[in-house]
């Protein structure tokens, strides 16, 4: 079921008093979070805060410990889903590329296409070209990874990500990695994205673009909702003694995260 034919009322993705531990540290300590169609929540908070891991358990790479996960209705952390069938039905892109070397632009794109959804070769093909058009990127399709730069090789994840037409576009921290130069142009795709009506839930250290793009703010600190609301109550007003103490580290750190934030966590 995708969500365009989900009950209007059944939001995208449901988490119910999720908790992740490692060892004895416990990572996420009873998360709930909605997110419904077309929303772009950003997640934000420090260095092992729980970010990435809270992506994670929602596409299946990490198993909840408790609570549950649902995708439009459906309790996804059930042991006996498929998971493999689960994780197609996001999008994933991670800080790092993770395209294939040895496969040119279109191949990469069309790769899940082709072999997870049984999208024919010509079809799929076409379909790649349509999104790498979309990007600026259509002249590139015949080359190899390593003749992009960083920001073009992450714009080529995105894209990827996007061809089977996700449910939800999950993005880790995607701009980590990049030069700072060639951060703006991916910022810039996910904009247009979210304004064409992309449910994206996004891990960020750019709290200017989380302000300027997301319909909803999410503060995560050690584990915990803290504070969430619209960006400008987030960064505006915000109530939570943490979130304050956090946004202040940000501006004073004046390069729009704050000094000990990493994709950790």
């Amino acid at each position: 079921m995708s969500a365009s034919t989900a009950d209007s009322a059944t939001p995208v993705l449901r988490l119910e008093n999720v908790v992740k531990t490692f060892g004895d540290r416990v990572v996420l300590a009873g998360i709930d979070l909605t997110v419904d169609a077309h929303e772009v929540i950003a997640l934000i908070g420090a260095s092992g805060s729980g970010k990435s891991t809270l992506l994670r358990t929602i596409n299946l790479l990490e198993q909840v410990d408790d609570g549950r996960v649902l995708l439009t209705g459906t309790d996804i952390t059930d042991p006996r889903i498929d998971a493999d069938a689960v994780r197609a039905r996001f999008g994933t892109v991670f800080q790092h590329y993770n395209l294939f070397p040895h496969l040119t632009v279109l191949d990469n794109v069309t790769l899940a296409l082709r072999h997870v959804h049984g999208v024919g070769k010509a079809a799929a093909a076409a379909r790649g070209l349509e999104l790498l058009d979309r990007v600026g990127l259509a002249d590139f399709a015949r080359s190899y990874p390593d003749r992009l730069s960083g920001g073009q090789q992450q714009r080529v994840a995105i894209v990827r990500a996007l061809a089977s037409g996700p449910e939800v576009l999950l993005l880790d921290e995607i701009t980590s990695a990049l030069d700072p130069e060639l951060v703006g142009e991916v910022l810039e795709l996910v904009r247009d994205l979210g304004a064409s009506g992309t449910t994206i839930l996004m891990a960020t250290h750019e709290m200017a673009f989380a302000r300027d793009v997301a319909t909803r703010v999410v503060f995560l600190d050690a584990g915990v909702i803290r504070e969430e609301g619209t960006p400008d109550q987030i960064f505006g007003a915000p109530r939570d003694p943490r979130t304050r103490a956090f946004l202040d580290r940000v501006t004073s750190a004046g390069r729009g995260a704050a000094p000990d934030d990493t994709t950790a966590g």
